[in-house]
C-alpha cells in the first residue's frame, strides 16, 4: 500500500529521520519522499546527501510551526501521508532551555496535525518515545496502556503531543497513529547522545563521562529496524492506536560504555563518573507485543551486531564527526557543558544516556 504513496517526512534531516528517508527509497517502500526539516542543530544535509539526486525525493527547507509553508507544501506536492519525526529530543536542552521544546513540540505537532486535516491526508504516523512512560520499576514493562509518567519538559512535551494527536481521532476522525520507541542508536546519530559521544570520545582517547552509578536501565533499538517497524505502522496500522517499539534488549549504561570500550581498544580508566542529572528517570522498559501481533514487525538487529556496525561507521567517517563537532553542536557543548553549574559539568543529555 505505502509503495504507491507520496509521503512526506518531517525532520528528515535528522538521525531517525533521515534513516527513514535513506531505507525508504534504497527499499522502494513509496512511490515518492517530500522531506520537510528546517536544519537546525542536529538536522545535517550531509545524512541525506546520498539520496539527493534521486527523482523520487524532494527537500524542503521550512519550519513546521509555519503553517503557511506547510500548506503550501501540501498543495505543491500532494503528500498522502504524513510522518512525523521532527522534534527537539535532548532532555537537558529542554532542561535548561524549555521553550524551544514546548514551541516545536507540542506546537509544531499541531501545526503539522492542522495542515493534514486541511488537506486530507490518509495516513498520520506521529513518532514519540519511551520516555513518556516515566522510570518503571523492574520487572515492568510499559504497554500502550501504562500511565504516563513524564519526568522532564522534553518527555511531557512528547506526551501533550501524543495526547493531542489521539485527539485529533477523536474530535475530526483523522487517520493518526503514534509511536513510542525506545532508544535508538546506529550510524549518523548526532554525538551528543550516550553511544555515539562514547564511542567518538574512545576513539580519540578522551573521557567517558557516566552519569551517577551508571546503573540506568534503557532498551536499545537498532535505528534500522526502528524505521523498520514505522514503515510496518504506516502500511498496517489502525487509526487511533499508540504502538510501542522496543529492541528487545536493555542493558546499563556502564555495560554499554564498557562494551564501546572493549570494542574500541580503550581501558577502564576513561570512563569518569559525573553527577547524576536532575530527574533522571532509572529504567525504561517496553513491551512490543502489540506491535509484532498485529503487523509481524520484530527487531532483526541484536545489539552486538548494531553496536559492531555503528563503531565502524564512526571509525569510517571521522570527516562528518568533526564537521559535526566543529559547528554548532561544538559551540553548543562548550557553552552548556563546559560552562555550566559546577554540579552538571561534564555530563551527557539526558537522552544520550536515556
Amino acid at each position: 500500500m505505502a509503495r504507491n504513496l507520496t509521503v512526506l517526512v518531517t525532520g528528515g534531516a535528522g538521525f531517525i529521520g533521515s534513516c527513514f528517508v535513506r531505507l525508504a527509497l534504497a527499499e522502494d517502500w513509496c512511490a515518492r519522499i517530500i522531506n520537510v526539516d528546517k536544519l537546525t542543530y542536529a538536522g545535517n544535509p550531509e545524512n541525506i546527501e546520498s539520496v539527493s539526486s534521486d527523482p523520487r525525493y524532494l527537500f524542503v527547507r521550512a519550519d513546521i510551526c509555519d503553517r503557511a509553508a506547510m500548506d503550501a507544501t501540501f498543495t505543491a506536492e500532494h503528500p498522502q501521508a504524513v510522518i512525523h519525526f521532527a522534534a527537539e529530543s535532548h532532555v537537558d536542552r529542554s532542561i535548561f532551555s524549555p521553550a524551544p521544546v514546548i514551541d516545536t513540540n507540542v506546537r509544531g505537532a499541531f501545526t503539522m496535525l492542522e495542515a493534514a486535516r486541511a488537506h486530507g491526508i490518509s495516513r498520520f504516523v506521529h513518532v514519540s518515545t519511551d520516555e513518556v512512560y516515566g522510570s518503571l520499576d523492574p520487572p515492568a514493562e510499559a504497554d500502550e496502556g501504562f500511565p504516563l509518567h513524564p519526568s522532564s519538559p522534553y518527555s511531557a512535551s512528547k506526551a501533550g503531543s501524543d495526547l493531542l494527536a489521539l485527539a485529533y481521532v477523536k474530535t475530526y476522525a483523522m487517520p493518526v497513529m503514534v509511536t513510542r520507541a525506545s532508544n535508538n542508536y546506529g550510524p549518523f546519530q548526532f554525538p551528543e547522545k550516550l553511544i555515539p559521544l562514547m564511542i567518538s570520545n574512545a576513539l580519540a582517547g578522551r573521557r567517558l563521562p557516566v552519569y551517577g552509578d551508571g546503573l540506568q536501565v534503557r532498551d536499545w533499538l537498532f535505528v534500522e529496524d526502528h524505521c523498520r517497524a514505522i514503515r510496518s505502522v504506516l502500511e498496517k496500522g489502525r487509526a487511533g492506536e499508540i504502538y510501542n517499539i522496543g529492541g528487545n534488549r536493555s542493558l546499563t549504561n556502564l555495560d554499554v560504555v564498557e562494551r564501546i570500550l572493549a570494542a574500541t581498544g580503550r581501558g577502564h580508566e576513561l570512563i569518569e563518573s559525573v553527577t547524576d542529572r536532575p530527574g533522571h528517570d532509572r529504567r525504561y522498559a517496553l513491551s512490543s507485543e502489540k506491535l509484532t501481533g498485529e503487523t509481524g514487525w520484530r527487531p532483526e538487529v541484536s545489539f552486538d551486531d548494531g553496536l559492531r556496525r555503528t563503531i565502524e561507521w564512526y571509525q569510517a567517517n571521522t570527516g562528518w564527526l568533526e564537521r559535526v563537532r566543529s559547528g554548532e553542536y561544538r559551540n553548543w557543548y562548550e557553552r552548556n557543558y563546559e560552562r555550566r553549574p559546577a554540579e552538571l559539568t561534564g555530563t551527557l543529555g539526558a537522552k544520550d544516556q536515556g
